[in-house]
Formats: C-alpha cells, structure tokens, sequence
C-alpha cells in the first residue's frame, strides 16, 4: 500500500492488526516511532501469546535521521546456577524443549523496552509507560477474539503442553484448544502489566514485582534464581553493517543471527543478482546456496559475543565474503548440514513521520515457549536456553551466566535513493531466508512492499511439524520453477499456498518526499496502520 505525503504521522506494521493500531495510536498523539514500538510489542504480548510474551527476548534497531544507527540487545543469559553438570546430573544429554528445566534464561524483553523509553526521552519522547500498556493491559483483561494461528497451535500442541504448570488453565478451554473467535483473556498477565505500568519497567527485575517473579519460577522448578533477575539489564550495541550496491543495511549484532542475514545479501551483491528476474530460478537458487554459506559462517562463528573469536564486522569486508561467493556454483546446489530448526516469533516495524524508524523483534522461541505460566504473575517463560549444547567442545555450550543464540535479527536499511526501510520476519532458520526475499523484491528488482511479502516464498530445513531439511516452496511457485530447481539437485518438497511455516514477515518503506509504502503478511494476522 502507498500512504501519505508530507504531514504523515507515521505508519506500523504487525502480524497481528491490534499491534499495528496500538503503534498508530501513539504516532496519532505525537509519540514517536520508539514509543510507538513499546505500546505495539506490549499489545502483541497480549494478543499473540502463542508467538511470543513479556516472559521471552528481544531486539531493536533503530535509526535516527542523520545519526549512526543504534541497537539494543534484550537477551537474557543463563542461570548462575544452570550447568552442564546440572542437566547431565539428571540423566539428560540435550536442554529440554518444554517445562521446568527449559526456562532456564532471564526473560529480557521488558528490560529492552526500558531501554528503548529511556532512549525515546533523549529524543523528546514525552509519553509515560502507562500510556503505552493501556492496550495490553485491556486486552489481557478484556480478553481478545482467538486468532486462527493460536486456536491450531494449541490443537497440534496440546498433548505436549496440557501438563506443563499453567498451561491448562491459562491457554485452553477447560482442557480442549479454543476455537478461533472464542474470547480468550489473560487476567493474571494484565495484573502484571498493570504492575509494570505502576511502577516502572525495571520492577520485573528488581522490586516486588521481581521478588514475585521469582517466587513463581520457584515453585515450578526452574532453575533461575532472583540474582540472576536482580543483575540483569539490556544494553545498547552498534548493529552490524553492510555496504550494498543498494544502500547501507543494518542488522543485530551476536548472539542474534544478524550476521547471517547480511552475510547471505552480502553474497548475493557480489554474484550480481539483479541480472535474473525476481522469483527465477536463478533467484531463488542463489538466496539458496547463499544461504548454505552463511549457515556454514554461523554455525562456526556464532555465540555470546563475549565468548566469540572472530570479530563479526569483519565478516561482512570483502576478503572475508570472497572465498564463499566463489563457492557458489549456478549451475548445482551444493549439499549442505542440518538447520537449527524452527522458532516462533513476532517481527514489527514502525516509521514515524520524522523518519525515525524502528525494526523489533519479541520472541519466546517455540510455540507457547516453555509452555510454562507462571501461576502468580501469568507469564509464559521462553525456552531460548535450549540452543545451548551440553557439548563442552560446541561452540554455543551452556555455561552459567552466557547469552544463548538467537535467531532473531531486526533488519534495517537506509538506501542510496534516500528510501529507509524497516523490514523483517519470524520463523528460525527462515529468518534470513526470508528477510533476502523481501529485501532482493524490494532493493534489487524494485517491487513495492506489500507485492514482495505476498509472493510465494521458500525454506532451506526444517519447520513446524516437518522435519526434514528440503528446500520447501509454497505451491504458488510455478511448476517449471521447482522443475528447475529439482534439476539443479535441490531436495524440494511443496507447501500449500500460504503457509506460516515460511514466515511472517511485514516491511515499511519512508520515501525522501515523506511518503510511506508497508506491506503485512496475509500468512499473518497482521496488518499496516498509516496516518
């Protein structure tokens, strides 16, 4: 869609359309586009809660005209207490997906949006946090039509989920999965998020609330303690930057796969991609095999950044990407190892219309996280901690206090046309792999936003309820395209033809006129809100 001119306020976009008119809402009042963010990832908390929650992480770039981009870094480590020798002393050789054992890292998003108001005042932000929760907290309390997306994870999860503490009582209908359109409310979540409006972001860390908090994770037999909330605070980064033939892009700094997301543009620039048509075989073949490369980098390089080897900037330099373009063969796939599997997530982006411009991502990893809540406070707890290996020669093993890999990564991009764009997706190993279709639409072949969102789209690896590593096409793709690729060696295996397995990605672009473009993803519940 196309909106506005010069006196635009600003525009959000969401998987969900109740986040999307809780940003707009605060651009309509005069708050800004950080402010906007707070109010769309509390609502999002509420109203998507499969998806991700206050009990999960997050990541935030953001760009200010004129001035160097800024992230912050919303990732919560592991327990002092949670060791290798403590999951190994319970006869376990791999972290728990779900219960107790599983949220075993501090639950960080709330402390990055402390971090973002506190930014957003610098800017002359004036709008207090309990302006910013009003909507979360009437629909937690009020309660909210069931989303489609919700009522069919919670069938497939149920019998996993049902015993897990919390879960019967606050996410199914007397015991079954409730339909979509049934009214679902959160009350114990909205008394929580009337607390964190009260008396301030930091009380989920430190203060009664907090005291609260971990008197919850206690009593179901997690491993965090109140220390490990006490010492904890999101801090601000310099996101990773790549120079493109298009324009400057940005992207998170590690423990999040930002790197990857650029490395694999970064690739796809020096093999000169915008010689084929969009959506070719070509096309999809290369963001493919870049993919495959980027992948190899990550998993060697990529962890806490504190216990990283390589510098990630120097990554994205020229004679560090050289040698893994040359690899890339046209004319054959290339085999490759297995993915780090799927992961549920929420991806939104706001512009307001001084073009300051925000890219955010919230998560709890899997569907319903560790399928947890936390029978005083209502928060489900992430179950990020399960990338960690108990592996003590792997690079992501788990040691106490160390920040697990994140999937999650904001993207961003300021062109040489003077077009900024957030844009984003969620989906694990899809992440990257969707964020290069929309941006090579967008940046390389021209196409408008909502255009290259809705196309068909494909994964490398594995997904929600489909184990195997394929290369996975939406049916939309036409058959002599997956002719194609199936010749050139690709594994491919066909989706329906808007599957959420590949993603929910959304994008806004502000032309130097003040003119705004968004798309949502109808894969989604989502939607863009302009003024």
């Amino acid at each position: 869609m196309l909106h506005s001119t010069q006196a635009a306020r600003g525009m959000a976009v969401a998987p969900h359309s109740l986040a999307s008119q809780s940003g707009l809402s605060v651009l309509r009042e005069g708050g800004n586009a950080i402010e906007a963010m707070i109010a769309a990832a509390a609502t999002i908390a509420a109203v998507y809660p499969h998806m991700n929650g206050i009990g999960g992480d997050g990541f935030w770039t953001i760009a200010i005209p004129g001035q160097p981009p800024v992230g912050i870094e919303a990732a919560g480590p592991a327990a002092r207490s949670a060791s290798r020798s403590f999951y190994l002393a319970q006869g376990l050789d791999a972290i728990p997906t779900r219960g107790p054992l599983s949220a075993n890292t501090v639950a960080a998003t709330v402390s990055g949006w402390e971090a973002a108001h506190a930014y957003s005042k610098k800017l002359g932000g004036k709008l207090p946090v309990s302006r910013l929760l009003e909507d979360a907290i009437h629909y937690a309390k009020q309660g909210i039509p069931v989303t489609l997306s919700q009522a069919e994870n919670t069938r497939k999860k149920l019998a996993e989920l049902i015993a897990c503490p919390g879960f019967r009582e606050t996410f199914t209908m007397d015991g079954r999965a409730p339909d979509e359109g049934e009214i679902f409310r959160q009350p114990k979540l909205g008394a929580t998020l009337e607390r964190l409006a009260r008396d301030g972001l930091d009380s989920f860390y430190r203060g009664d609330l907090a005291h609260d908090i971990a008197a919850d994770l206690a009593s179901v037999g997690s491993p965090l303690a109140p220390a490990d909330l006490q010492s904890y605070a999101a801090r601000c980064v310099t996101p990773l930057h790549l120079r493109h033939s298009a324009g400057d892009l940005y992207n998170m700094t590690p423990p999040t796969q930002g790197l990857v997301s650029l490395i694999i543009l970064g690739l796809l620039d020096r093999l000169n991609l915008g010689r084929y048509a969009p959506d070719s075989v070509e096309h999809v073949h290369l963001v493919v095999e870049a993919t495959k490369q980027a992948f190899r980098i990550r998993d060697q390089h990529i962890t806490d950044p504190d216990h990283m080897k390589v510098d990630p900037q120097s990554c994205l330099t020229d004679a560090f990407l050289a040698p893994y373009a040359a690899a890339i063969r046209l004319d054959r796939a290339l085999p490759w190892g297995k993915g780090k599997g799927p992961a549920d997530t929420v991806w939104m982006g706001v512009i307001d219309g001084e073009g300051r411009a925000v890219s955010f991502i919230q998560s709890i990893y899997h569907e319903f996280g560790s399928g947890m809540v936390l029978p005083a406070t209502g928060i489900n707890w992430q179950i990020r901690g399960c990338s960690f290996s108990l592996d003590p020669a792997h690079i992501n093993t788990l040691e106490p206090g160390k920040k697990p890999f994140h999937t999650l990564n904001p993207a961003l991009a300021r062109f040489n046309d003077g077009r900024v764009m957030v844009y984003g997706t969620m989906g694990g190993d899809g992440q990257p792999q969707t964020q290069a279709a929309v941006f090579t639409r967008i940046g390389v072949f021209g196409q408008h936003p909502q255009q290259a969102i809705t196309a068909p789209r494909w994964l490398l690896g594995r997904t929600w309820g489909l184990p195997s590593d394929s290369l996975k096409l939406e049916s939309r793709f036409s058959p002599e395209i997956a002719a194609g690729l199936k010749a050139l060696g690709h594994d491919v295996e066909m989706l329906p033809d808007f599957d959420e397995s590949v993603g929910h990605a959304g994008a806004i672009v502000r032309h130097p006129n003040g003119a705004f473009e968004g798309g949502a993803d109808p894969r989604s519940n989502g939607g863009v809100a302009g003024f």
